[in-house]
């Protein structure tokens, strides 16, 4: 029997829809890591490197390099850009309460040390950061930790912890709008270096990298996820499919898990190379906590 001329254009319209949409990420494709993946000038949707962006973009991207801001949808720059629709202020608000909450043996409080939060402005900018006393980079956490065992005598915080993730956001919130400048000479090279060849190593049961999906694929769809250039401005960021406030390194832990491979702990040294590695990747953006993200 001969197709009706309506299921003759059904057809035509799914093959072209098909044989029009961006190509998968294939777990076995090959790939050369390029020296510096971003300012490379990596694939953009072309959407995105049209000259027509909205002007309001213009402060998350810098070169090639595209904030995940870029990506999300209107609505969800909408609510990050609202203090009271951001959901991820209700974390900076309980950081206020702990700044200024007596802990420890020695009696004192954040703000015993440094005065009002607002003396934070900027601070974030550098992290993470080579501490000497310490012989390894720290990241915004585990100075809160250092600070919390050494100046006030008190009981380090869990990774992840409601408590951590207040205080963190709360200090990288007073540097908004800042651009990220990490030092990238003396020993934090090597840690540099560290990150990135975890980021561009294969792993896992589909044998893909990071490079893949953030690299390769930016602004394209894996299923309906649009994916991003995986920068680290944003965190701690509230992601609406956690309905919650998490740190990079509960993010880095769950693209390991979409990889199907073996995660590390959080803090862990190999997801600290990692935040050093992606936060030099994206040199000149924004801080922008609390973010929210899809």
């Amino acid at each position: 029997m001969p197709m009706s001329r309506g299921v003759l254009c059904a057809l035509a319209g799914f093959v072209l829809a098909v044989f029009s949409c961006p190509g998968p990420v294939v777990a076995g494709e090959s790939g050369v890591a390029s020296p510096s993946p971003v300012d490379a000038a990596p694939h953009i949707d072309a959407a995105l490197a049209a000259p027509r962006i909205d002007a309001a973009l213009a402060p998350y991207i810098v070169g090639a390099k595209r904030s995940g801001y870029v990506y999300a949808l209107p609505e969800t720059r909408a609510m990050q850009d609202d203090e009271i629709m951001n959901p991820g202020f209700a974390w900076v608000e309980r950081g206020r309460g702990l700044w200024t909450e007596v802990e420890g043996a020695n009696g004192k409080s954040c703000a015993s040390c440094h005065g009002p939060v607002e003396s934070m402005a900027g601070k974030a900018v550098s992290y993470p950061k080579w501490k000497a006393s310490m012989n390894r980079p720290v990241t915004v956490e585990r100075q809160i930790n250092f600070c919390r065992v050494a100046a006030m005598k008190a009981e380090p915080w869990e990774h992840e912890s409601p408590q951590l993730l207040a205080m963190t956001t709360l200090i990288k919130q007073q540097s908004r709008g800042l651009p990220m400048s990490m030092a990238d000479d003396g020993p934090m090279r090597e840690w540099i270096d560290r990150g990135k060849a975890l980021y561009f190593a294969r792993r896992g049961q589909l044998d893909m990298s990071c490079k893949h999906c953030h690299d390769d694929h930016p602004g394209e769809k894996l299923r309906a996820e649009t994916l991003s250039q995986a920068h680290v401005n944003g965190f701690p960021t509230y992601r609406l499919g956690w309905q919650g406030l998490g740190s990079l390194h509960r993010r880095l832990e769950t693209c390991y898990e979409q990889m199907r491979a073996e995660t590390y702990p959080l803090g862990s040294d190999e997801y600290v190379a990692l935040e050093i590695f992606l936060t030099d990747r994206g040199r000149g953006l924004p801080i922008e906590t609390p973010s929210v993200r899809r």
